[in-house]
Formats: structure tokens, C-alpha cells, sequence
């Protein structure tokens, strides 16, 4: 698909990190961007791209309902959707005499990897209703986000490590599923990237995660991640498939 058609697309978890970095780099390929997230902060970026921000909840279907309908209002349907909306609390499996907590437990899963299938099974339906875009039959693409935990989970990552790890293993079933309509699924899996949580954590530390990376020895930009997704968007053979952008580290247990 060709970002210089101007193609609606939305974007959840996109008022900051690799999200907002994916709305820019869509938003200045020509696409018309929707922001999903829960942060008023959202509002802030789609009003500088020239798009729109809808306060959505992943975990909740009317809230995804209610941001789809906004958006396609303003854009029409959506034929790109990228999933960067997360969690990524940290919590022993047994700690100081108490079990991991399993609500949660429960609640990253239902953001992580339950929001992602939200969102993309109605987006999808919205994409089966349309007509075509490319010669291909292509209605639209779909590209959620794992983690590099999904495959190197570290110690304090039960709960992360299994969202990501069902975002992985949804890939390749929900692009058979929506190969009938045209709709490519691609998933990719960060290593470590500069996200706001990580550069609050200091310099020191930064430096120090940067130098676990094989090359290049430095955290990943959210840029590049965006890069990537442009380069998914535009290629039509990518399908089914999950991209580990990570400079080849494999996590150690800590």
C-alpha cells in the first residue's frame, strides 16, 4: 500500500513512545492519522499532525467502537492500524511469601494482547466492508507489537512476557483469518528503545542497557521502529510474519 494515497490510519497507544513516533512518520508520509490513547497528551500530537485523537481504552470494546466512529468520521475507514498501546508492570512470580498478583496478571494481559485482538478485529471489519486499494486486492494492514520478552522474557516479566508472547503467536492465525479480505497482519518485536520510561530511569543506566546490544551498541530509536512499520505498510509480500528490531541481543534472565 502506497502511503502517498493518503490512507486513513490509526494508531493506539500513540501519544507518546514508538507509538507517537509511528502517528509522525505516517502523518508525514501523507496519511491521515487517528490517536488512540489515554492520555490527554494524545490530543496534543494529532492537533500538530493534523489529525485526530479519541480517548479509547483498549479493554473496552464501546470505548474502541466509540474511537473507530470518530475517526472514520473524520478520515474515513482506516486501512493501516498499528497496536503500541502496553503495560509493562513488573512482578515475581513468588515474592516475599506472596504469589505474583493475579488481577494483575489479568490486566496485562487484557491491554497487552486482548486489546490488540480488540482493536484489530473491528478495524478488520471495518477494512472486509471496502473496496480493494491495490491491484493485489489489498484492503488493509495491521501491525501490532510484541516484544523481544515474548522470546527472552526476563525475571519479574511473567505477565509482560505472556501478552507479548500471544501478540507473537496471534500473527500468523489472524493473517490466515483475514487473507480472504486482503488484510495483511504483521507483529513486530522490540528490543530496547528509547521510550519515555527507559530515558527516565538516567544517563547511567541508558548507557549501560545500550552496551548489552550487540550492534549497534546503543538503545533503539522509536523512529526506526516507525521506519519499520512504514516499510510494512509499503511492502506487500510482508504478511504472517513477526520482525524481531532489537541489534540482535537476547536478553539475560536480568
Amino acid at each position: 500500500m502506497k502511503l502517498s494515497t493518503a490512507p486513513a490510519a490509526v494508531v493506539t497507544g500513540g501519544a507518546s513512545g514508538l507509538g507517537e513516533a509511528t502517528a509522525r512518520r505516517l502523518a508525514a508520509e501523507g496519511a491521515k492519522v487517528a490517536i488512540f490513547d489515554m492520555s490527554d497528551a494524545g490530543a496534543a500530537v494529532a492537533e500538530e499532525l493534523g489529525g485526530v485523537y479519541a480517548k479509547v481504552d483498549v479493554t473496552s470494546e464501546d470505548s474502541l467502537k466509540a474511537g473507530f466512529e470518530a475517526a472514520r468520521a473524520a478520515h474515513g475507514q482506516e486501512r493501516i492500524l498499528v497496536n503500541c498501546a502496553g503495560i509493562a508492570p513488573v512482578a515475581k512470580t513468588v515474592s516475599r511469601g506472596a504469589a505474583h498478583p493475579f488481577d494483575m496478571f489479568a490486566k496485562v494481559i487484557d491491554v497487552n494482547l486482548v486489546g490488540s485482538f480488540r482493536a484489530s478485529a473491528l478495524s478488520a471489519l471495518g477494512m472486509s466492508a471496502t473496496d480493494p486499494v491495490t491491484e493485489d486486492g489489498e484492503r488493509g494492514v495491521i501491525v501490532s507489537t510484541a516484544s523481544v520478552a515474548a522470546y527472552d522474557g526476563q525475571i519479574g516479566q511473567a505477565a509482560y512476557a505472556a501478552s507479548k508472547g500471544g501478540i507473537a503467536a496471534l500473527t500468523l492465525p489472524l493473517a490466515r483469518d483475514l487473507s480472504q479480505y486482503g488484510i495483511r497482519v504483521m507483529t513486530i518485536a522490540p528490543g530496547i528503545f528509547e521510550t519515555p520510561l527507559l530515558i527516565g530511569l538516567g544517563e547511567k543506566v541508558v548507557n549501560s542497557l545500550g552496551e548489552q546490544v550487540p550492534f549497534p551498541k546503543r538503545l533503539g530509536k522509536p523512529a526506526e521502529y516507525a521506519d519499520l512499520v512504514a516499510a510494512i505498510v509499503q511492502n506487500p509480500l510482508l504478511n504472517g510474519e513477526v520482525i524481531r528490531l532489537d541489534g540482535a541481543i537476547r536478553m539475560a534472565p536480568r
